[in-house]
């Protein structure tokens, strides 16, 4: 719930934040993700393909994010909400910020840890272990998928995540480098007169106006600048 007295918060945040807590994002990798185009793994036409080979690479991935703890970047935003409403809508598909113990997350990209029914996408459920396989079926009968949106998918999420940054009094950016739409276009419905921040490593492709604010540091380096600067102006 919110509290009226303390500023919107919301948080962007993408791959870059994770990579810090050891998992790897394609990106960075000359297109490839673990070793596999993108295509081959994670998109509908890939699963119609080889959905052994899908389910396969995704158990991988999945024992990657049990295995990782969240990093000073995922906590710093979890110390933020003594002093703002946080609200982070995340791109990562991973659970380190409910493991940071952050209270208000938005997957725009579904959930590694959950598996859906290709029969009816609105049966969702938790994944005990690190793995799902060929058999596992939703209580229609069909076969379950990773419950994360693909490459060439609708992202639902997307209008819920368009009122959050249109209600926020700070938007901050961490871990993306906004190449992936939708989310990237998100920023489109920040009001301009107030403040944007930016954390990323790489020189980043616009400087909205005086408001926006770009730390050219990792998540985890640029978010402890980022915490005096928001304490300063409140």
């Amino acid at each position: 719930m919110k509290d009226k007295n303390k500023p919107n918060l919301v948080v962007l945040s993408g791959a870059g934040i994770s990579q810090e807590s050891g998992l790897n994002t394609f990106r960075d990798t000359d297109g490839l993700w673990e070793g596999h185009k993108i295509e081959d793994v994670a998109t509908p036409e890939a699963w119609q393909k080889d959905k052994l080979m899908v389910l396969n690479f995704y158990n991988l991935r999945r024992k990657a994010v049990l295995d990782a703890v969240p990093n000073n970047a995922h906590l710093s935003l979890k110390k933020l909400e003594e002093y703002f409403n946080v609200q982070i809508i995340t791109q990562n598909v991973d659970d380190l910020h409910e493991r940071a113990g952050s209270s208000n997350i938005m997957h725009l990209h579904g959930s590694i840890l959950e598996s859906r029914s290709i029969q009816n996408p609105s049966l969702i459920y938790p994944i005990n272990g690190a793995d799902l396989n060929i058999g596992d079926l939703c209580e229609l009968g069909s076969q379950l998928r990773p419950n994360i949106v693909w490459f060439g998918e609708e992202v639902p999420m997307i209008p819920h995540a368009a009122e959050w940054v249109k209600n926020a009094s700070v938007f901050l950016i961490v871990g993306t480098s906004l190449q992936v739409y939708p989310a990237a276009g998100l920023v489109r419905y920040f009001p301009s007169q107030k403040p944007l921040y930016i954390i990323d490593p790489k020189p980043m492709p616009f400087m909205r106006n005086s408001q926006t604010r770009h730390i050219q540091k990792t998540a985890v380096e640029g978010m402890v600048e980022l915490e005096k600067m928001l304490l300063e102006m409140l």
